[in-house]
């Protein structure tokens, strides 16, 4: 496997068919993301930066990009060391506050309930959520906290 790989994607703001962005006050924060033989993404600001309720924020989407790469790592980890992974639910968080002068996602909580197939060592299923977490492409990439809550049930 090649240690490069490039990710592309075209950003275009879609507010401007609401005309110019002439007051803060008064323009759309609306935008799509393309990707190549993909669906495309349509989002807007946070709310409470004047943007769209109804639509994701880069904000949440920086949230979903660390708890989807977790959770893939995670269950690939599992399918390595012969555990089955029977579902997966992650009820993420992510917290943005002002630090020195700037605001910044500064802490991600992973809370994801795993039920495994029966005769999974629990330890182990915990042990590989932190192997997860170290391997995790998108958590190595950001400087937030990034912690992980796991529960689990085992099927009997």
């Amino acid at each position: 496997m090649s240690s490069e790989h490039y990710y592309k994607l075209k950003l275009t703001w879609t507010g401007a068919k609401n005309g110019p962005a002439q007051l803060y006050t008064a323009y759309s924060r609306e935008f799509q993301a393309e990707y190549e033989g993909k669906p495309t993404i349509t989002g807007s600001a946070d709310p409470s930066y004047r943007g769209d309720a109804s639509l994701p924020n880069p904000e949440e989407l920086l949230v979903t990009a660390i708890a989807s790469c977790h959770m893939l790592t995670y269950i690939a980890l599992c399918c390595r060391s012969k555990f089955d992974v029977v579902t997966y639910v992650d009820e993420a968080e992510g917290i943005m506050q002002l630090v020195d002068g700037k605001m910044a996602v500064t802490d991600v909580v992973l809370r994801p309930v795993v039920t495994l197939a029966a005769g999974a060592d629990e330890e182990k299923a915990k042990q590989l959520h932190q192997d997860a977490h170290d391997q995790c492409f998108i958590t190595n990439s950001v400087k937030c906290d990034v912690a992980i809550q796991p529960k689990f049930t085992v099927l009997q």
